[in-house]
């Protein structure tokens, strides 16, 4: 299994790095690598849905046993998407339908940890929002692969490998920036949805009740929602009309400085 940070390349792969020891790696011209967090939305322990994101337990140090979004390194053969959809499929089978770049951390110490010297590695960050239809069947019984609250305060690990809870933060900042104009939810929906699972998104994102009558008044004065002729099928009550995404498609790349 590829795990993201990892100080060097297991034989086999492009462009192995021999060991060596900690004052050796000081010198060692950095390595890039890939990591993407991926966000889905699934119930918490109230029942509510939450945001859900899979780590990968590390198996050598650094950072032995701690949890790390899932990732590895770039081989001198493939685009750097290619890297990213390459890692999700060997370390989690996930084969995203959205997959954008977020941003590249490279901070000088981010490899290290205690008295574990480490090869710097700058990594190229992806994300992706999925749907359960993304995953493939046997996904609970990967080995070494759990899914996690996004946040501490909901349950997920307080200390992430590397920089990886900076990663996730940001990430987390991004995309609730953008969902309160309805540009991440139709990722998490697909391209039809009624207004009340889009709030119910919404509210998944952004960890918070939101009033009714006030959301739908906000979304349909935002002008990136269109209201169809379709009702969603089914149900004892008079059925709700279904509404389509017609805003930016991409969740777009704010400037933000990293150390």
């Amino acid at each position: 299994m590829s795990l993201f940070g990892e100080p060097f390349v297991a034989a086999g792969n492009v462009g192995t790095i021999p060991a060596a020891n900690i004052s050796e790696r000081e010198h060692l011209q950095p390595q890039l690598a890939i990591s993407t967090v991926i966000f889905a939305l699934r119930p918490k322990e109230d029942g509510k849905l939450g945001l859900w994101l899979p780590l990968v337990k590390r198996v050598r140090e650094p950072f032995l046993s701690l949890w790390a979004l899932p990732g590895g390194p770039l081989r001198a053969d493939e685009s750097l998407e290619g890297a990213a959809r390459r890692n999700l499929q060997e370390t989690t089978g996930i084969e995203p339908a959205y997959l954008e770049q977020l941003y590249a951390f490279g901070g000088l110490q981010r490899a290290q940890h205690k008295d574990v010297g480490a090869h710097r590695v700058v990594s190229i960050v992806y994300w992706a929002l999925v749907r359960d239809s993304d995953f493939p069947e046997d996904f609970e019984a990967r080995h070494n692969v759990e899914w996690h609250p996004a946040e501490p305060a909901d349950g997920c690990p307080e200390e992430l490998a590397f920089d990886h809870r900076e990663i996730v933060d940001y990430a987390l900042w991004r995309l609730r920036n953008k969902v309160e104009h309805g540009q991440a939810g139709y990722h998490f929906l697909g391209e039809l949805f009624t207004l009340a699972q889009l709030r119910e998104v919404h509210q998944a994102v952004l960890n918070k009740t939101l009033d009714k009558a006030n959301f739908r008044r906000d979304m349909l004065a935002s002008n990136t929602l269109e209201e169809t002729d379709l009702f969603q099928s089914g149900g004892r009550h008079r059925p709700p009309k279904l509404f389509k995404y017609t805003g930016p498609r991409g969740l777009g790349s704010p400037s933000r400085s990293t150390t």
